[in-house]
């Protein structure tokens, strides 16, 4: 089974080596560079392409982890569990605009720190999955050609006029606007208005092909 990558973001060094064993004992591979700033972590994550981040909420330095989280969500699409101390309502409620998998209240226990990552890891595989099901769903409704709406028709020849005012056969235009192809033939009805009788009109047929070989 292939280890699981998981990025830290800590600007505790202590705190951040402890995960690391951490992860370690789990069968998690940490990314043995711990990230201490928000602003680092775009660069970070690019180069080292974890499957899962543990983000510290407060960072040092001029970009906080709610900040780095939602870059990371838009550019790189890669989960992110937030970490931190305090677990106060606005902490959490401006937490929410990155749209973490979870949060992890310091100090972390390993059994916690176990569930939450094999939650959070199962979700984005599962979000993953939705992502190329819609992608191929959109892919197939866009290879799907319709005809709706009122179609102007020549009630005598049964031309069609497009919405540039040309009158075109009925065959052009259903070909164009839909997946449709056609084969021609004749009804009996035609068949015996236009040669009248089937007998006769193979006869006339065989005749040409007869010709032909001549």
């Amino acid at each position: 089974m292939i280890q699981k990558k998981i990025m830290i973001v800590e600007d505790e060094v202590i705190f951040g080596i402890d995960l690391i064993e951490k992860l370690e004992n789990l069968g998690y591979q940490p990314d043995p560079n711990i990230i201490r700033y928000g602003e680092g972590v775009m660069d970070a994550a690019q180069k080292s392409k974890p499957d899962l981040i543990l983000m510290d909420i407060n960072l040092k330095g001029k970009m906080d982890g709610i900040q780095a989280a939602v870059l990371v969500q838009k550019h790189l699409n890669i989960p992110v569990i937030f970490l931190t101390a305090f677990s106060d309502k606005e902490t959490l409620s401006n937490a929410k605009k990155a749209e973490p998998y979870a949060f992890l209240k310091k100090p972390v226990k390993l059994e916690d720190l176990k569930i939450t990552l094999e939650i959070g890891l199962y979700k984005a595989k599962m979000e993953k999955k939705l992502k190329e099901k819609n992608s191929q769903l959109q892919e197939a409704l866009d290879n799907i050609k319709t005809l709706k709406g009122l179609i102007p028709i020549c009630a005598n020849c049964k031309n069609i006029r497009d919405d540039k005012g040309y009158w075109n056969k009925l065959e052009s235009y259903i070909e164009k606007h839909s997946d449709a192809l056609f084969s021609h033939s004749m009804c009996p009805t035609c068949m015996e208005k236009c040669y009248g009788n089937e007998e006769w009109y193979i006869e006339m047929q065989t005749q040409k092909r007869f010709n032909k070989k001549k």
